[in-house]
This record gives C-alpha cells, structure tokens and sequence, in this order.
C-alpha cells in the first residue's frame, strides 16, 4: 500500500498534536518496513527525524495557513494527490480532510471540545472547526478517536455511526521514566526557574486546562494549611491566558506560582520526576497525554473525574470534580500527606502507564489501513 499522511502538525506545533502525530509516525515507522508512506508538511520548521527508507517527507512552499485557506475555506477542489501522488489510504491527524481523487480516508478526530465547551475557544476558531469538523467526519471513511470518551461524543454529537469509528490510544514516549541525577536535575529546574518541593501542572494556558481553579485551591493550601510548596505550570500561553496571570496577581501568589513556559520535550521528564505531585484538573481532554507523562515518570497524580481522563488514569490516579476547588485542595493535601498513598500510585502508575505504546497504536492504524485498501478495491 502507499499511504499518505499529513505532517504538517508535527513539523509546525511542538506540542498537543504535533507531539501525537510525530509519536504516530515513528511508532510506524518502528515495525512496518512494507507499506510506503509519503508525508508532507506545509513550511519547513521540522524535519522527519526518521531514517526508515520507506518514509518520505515533501515540504510546500506555503505555510499552514495557506494550505487551510485553499482546501478549508476557499474549499478549492485540489486533490491531496497532486501532492503526495496516488495512494491508497490518505490519513489525516488533525481534524480536517482536504479533497481527495481516490484515496480511501482516515480522519483522527482528538475531541470535540468546541462542542463541549464552546466558551474555551475565541469565536473565530469555533466557527472554523463548527464548519470544518463535521463536514470532515461525514467525508471520512474511518474515523478515529483517541479515546472511548471521544467515540462517545462522535456518536452524540455528530452522530457519527459506531461501526465507522476505531478507538487507538495515543502511546508514551520511552523518555518519559524517572530521572535521577544529583548533577543534571537540579541545573535543569534553576534554568526553568523551578525550585522543590512543588506541584506541577502541564497544559497550554487557557481556559479548558482549568488553571484558575487548580490556582485558588493551591492558595487554599498556602492560606490554611502553610504548604511549603511552589505551584509549577509548564505550557505555552493559549487563548484568554491573561486571566491565569490575573488570578495570581489577585491572590498575592506571585513568586509561588511559577509559569515557566514552554518546556523543550527531552527536559520534561526531569521536571516530572521532580515533582511530589502532578495535578491535571482539565474540564475535557479527548485523551490527557501528560497523564501518562507523569506516570511514567514516577509522579503520583491527581487528575478530573470527566471525559476521557478516568479512562486514561485507571486506578492509578485520584479523582477530583474540576469545578470543585475545595475538593481540589483537599485532594492535593491528602496526597501531599500521606508518602503511603504516593507509593502506591507510583506503583500504580508505572503499571498503567506502560499499557499505551506507540508501536501498539501504530499497529492498530495500520491493520485499519489494510482493511479499507482490501475494502474498497
């Protein structure tokens, strides 16, 4: 088979998606020397970083938003094709479909938070993705969800049937285990401008990663129970980030809540492993990656009992209600408390975690692949 896939994630974005897509590509790229796949990527910021002789990447000379406007909003009839040249699956990983002439179609859809939470994205994207997403998912042949929690929307609210859409997990990177190194670790947090004990949170800067709440329940634990603790938020600022800043300001936390940035994916694992606790208090995820991250790093979580993040954490993880900041703050203090309970959602989360593996997920996809190549000959 020849398959095409867009790369274009991966080369533009280094996080959320182009993180999955890059982790796709080389779980592929780990066991199937068979199939051909020719990639592309609009701009040229990244490159493969892949050696199998069976991958091959065409970079075009317009950037991410040129080719959106040309297949998605001017919606010009110009084949994926005369890109990649004829294939027999073409697959998408980030949302939308561009025309095709012949190709049978896989659609990753990560979630639909701009149906579940549409107040989390600026009016001008939701419009786009309330156009462009179910337009895509009706086109598509096979749609793919990154959880049991996302098939579940698709069928809600797209209404999409249950037989057209396959549940694979995205994997875990091997880099993500704990770290211990008396000389490196501590270097690398005073670069970042971490400093121990603290709590650590990892999300882009907006609304949906429920920042806000998991703020004023640490200031709960600075206020009334005298935790030594920094909070350490590690992400790139996103839409409507200005009222985390606020927040803080208004609670007189600044200096003990540390916003780093973003954090290059090799240093990552040192800033988990550091960590007494990781707190993921999203509203929704189609998936919730840093969930796994920290687990394979040691870090005992505590995570929202919503969507698709229960599913992810199984019982290796504590549970909160994210709009609950009480019930935040207590569940971090217990945590924090008890070395007993940290133990053993180590334990737990070390087991948990080595259940998601790119190879696994790629294996999955293309045995999909296969089966709609046979399908529709």
């Amino acid at each position: 088979m020849r398959i095409g896939i867009d790369y274009t994630s991966a080369a533009q974005q280094r996080a959320g998606i182009g993180r999955y897509t890059r982790g796709l590509i080389k779980g592929l790229a780990s066991f199937d020397p068979d199939n051909r796949y020719v990639l592309f990527s609009a701009g040229h910021k990244q490159g493969l970083g892949i050696w199998a002789s069976n991958f091959t990447l065409k970079q075009l000379p317009i950037t991410e938003r040129q080719l959106t406007a040309i297949w998605q909003r001017l919606r010009l009839p110009l084949p994926v094709e005369l890109i990649t040249g004829l294939v027999d699956v073409y697959h998408s990983p980030d949302f939308v479909l561009p025309p095709v002439l012949a190709a049978r179609t896989v659609l990753t859809v990560h979630d639909l938070s701009f149906m579940r939470h549409p107040e989390c994205s600026s009016e001008a994207l939701l419009d786009y993705l309330m156009e462009a997403v179910p337009r895509s998912v009706e086109r598509a042949d096979l749609v793919v969800a990154d959880s049991e929690s996302t098939r579940r929307d698709l069928m809600e609210l797209l209404q999409v049937p249950d037989e057209k859409i396959l549940v694979v997990y995205p994997g875990l990177e091997s880099h993500f285990a704990p770290v211990d190194n008396d000389y490196l670790l501590p270097r690398l947090l005073q670069r970042y401008g971490v400093r121990y004990p603290y709590i650590l949170a990892v999300g882009t800067l907006q609304p949906r990663k429920n920042f806000v709440r998991l703020i004023k329940a640490y200031d709960i634990l600075v206020r009334y129970y005298q935790i030594p603790h920094k909070l350490v938020i590690v992400g790139n600022k996103g839409w409507l980030y200005g009222e985390i800043e606020e927040t803080i300001q208004n609670l007189g936390l600044e200096g003990r809540v540390i916003l780093t940035g973003f954090v290059k994916d090799q240093d990552l694992p040192y800033i988990y492993s550091a960590a007494e606790v990781f707190a993921f208090p999203s509203l929704y995820e189609g998936f919730g990656i840093p969930i796994l991250e920290a687990m394979g790093c040691g870090t005992p979580v505590v995570t929202s009992s919503v969507s698709s993040m229960p599913e992810v954490a199984g019982d290796a993880a504590l549970l909160v209600e994210p709009y609950d900041v009480e019930a935040m703050a207590l569940t971090l203090w217990r945590l924090i408390n008890d070395v007993q309970l940290q133990d053993e959602l180590r334990l737990r989360g070390f087991k948990q975690a080595r259940k998601f593996r790119w190879r696994d997920s790629a294996k999955k996809l293309v045995r999909a692949y296969r089966r709609l190549f046979v399908g529709g000959r």
